[in-house]
């Protein structure tokens, strides 16, 4: 132990005679673990926030598929569902999308059947009258209204609608309510024209989750035309999607780590003639092969280590300090009103191993190789060199 101790204090010493160099590598070296570390980050705490969220949607949603397309449902089937042993309760529901064009944003429009109903997230109201409505705070902050103003939307027959606003969901439940207008469900059905006999979908639920899968099988034996969607389907959605867009970015990233292992094989193959002078002197005094590997093994290990703590620690910062503003466009996905939801820190020490294997082996593999050339020379011809 004191034996390392010595080398590995002889190292440290060597990193510090070259400086200049060690901190470069060092910045580049940083800055390439933080890339990678940020998207795997972000990736894990938008898969958490996803699943923190479908906790509260229903066990299954159906919807009516017409030529492989979301059609509109008859509300008619909702009792059919009802009616098979197992449901709690089918409830049709009626949304859509609304685009505005003097924000350039869409929104979410949903009916509310039952506006006597307090939500604990609402400021205000939920909208009772044909001409209320309550909004996100997204859309209160983008249009900077508060409640009693008005929002005017045009609908499906091009003419203005003036809608007063009841209540704004506040911050908490941005994630959800962001860009979100609730009003109630005949003026939603009067604002899209919609027939009274139709709905958007059907939201489902089950008293046992086990039977999620026997019941999709019965809606679909007695309603062909129907696509029943289990809440655990619409996670696996959000998986696929964050883990492609993930795989996007951290294979753009795994490219700048593969440059910088050129990079660290040309600076460690690149040995220059002091340090040759050096690793020729310790031979002559005395010091045998594995002395020298030990030392140029601590000098790689001591950057690598020192390099993964600085770029963990700034993808750390970078994702759940400042909100990963590099890479949340990116990942969150194409909507223009992105809720500023705080993301709760989630890491996988798993995925944190593969980072540290990927980052660190390569670089100790391209400081030893050239080393061990070295020190496998005679000594006096190393140091002619």
């Amino acid at each position: 132990m004191n034996r390392q101790l010595k080398l590995l204090e002889y190292a440290l010493a060597g990193l510090t005679r070259r400086k200049g160099k060690n901190v470069a590598l060092l910045l580049v070296y940083a800055f390439t673990i933080a890339a990678l570390g940020s998207v795997l980050f972000l990736t894990d705490a938008l898969r958490s926030e996803a699943r923190q969220t479908l906790d509260h949607a229903p066990e299954m949603v159906v919807q009516r598929i017409s030529a492989g397309r979301h059609e509109l449902i008859p509300r008619s089937y909702a009792t059919t569902i009802a009616q098979l042993p197992g449901v709690r309760q089918a409830t049709p529901r009626v949304w859509g999308y609304y685009y505005d064009a003097l924000v350039r944003a869409n929104f979410t429009l949903m009916g509310v059947t039952e506006p006597e109903t307090q939500i604990k997230d609402l400021q205000g109201q939920l909208p009772a009258a044909d001409n209320e409505c309550a909004v996100g705070i997204g859309i209160a902050d983008i249009f900077g209204a508060t409640i009693g103003d008005s929002l005017v939307l045009v609908d499906a027959h091009g003419k203005n609608r003036v809608f007063a606003i009841s209540g704004i969901f506040s911050a908490h439940s941005a994630l959800l309510t962001h860009d979100l207008i609730l009003m109630p469900e005949p003026a939603l059905r009067a604002f899209f024209n919609l027939d009274p006999t139709v709905a958007t979908d059907i939201a489902v639920s089950i008293a046992n989750p086990r039977e999620i899968t026997t019941l999709a099988k019965k809606v679909r034996y007695h309603l062909p035309d129907t696509r029943p969607i289990s809440r655990s389907e619409i996670l696996h959605t959000y998986d696929s999607i964050f883990n492609w867009r993930s795989g996007m970015m951290f294979a753009v990233s795994v490219a700048a780590l593969i440059a910088f292992c050129i990079l660290a094989w040309d600076k460690a193959t690149g040995i220059s003639a002091d340090e040759k002078r050096e690793i020729g002197i310790l031979k002559a005094v005395g010091w045998n092969t594995g002395d020298v590997m030990a030392i140029k093994f601590w000098e790689g290990l001591i950057l690598s280590l020192s390099a993964f703590l600085i770029g963990t620690i700034a993808a750390w910062l970078h994702v759940f300090v400042l909100g990963a503003p590099a890479l949340t466009p990116i990942l969150k996905g194409w909507s223009v009103l992105f809720p500023p939801f705080s993301l709760q820190p989630v890491t996988d020490p798993y995925q944190i191993l593969v980072l540290a294997f990927l980052t660190i082996a390569p670089y100790l593999a391209c400081t030893l190789i050239p080393a061990w050339k070295t020190a496998v020379t005679a000594p006096e011809q190393a140091m002619r060199s």
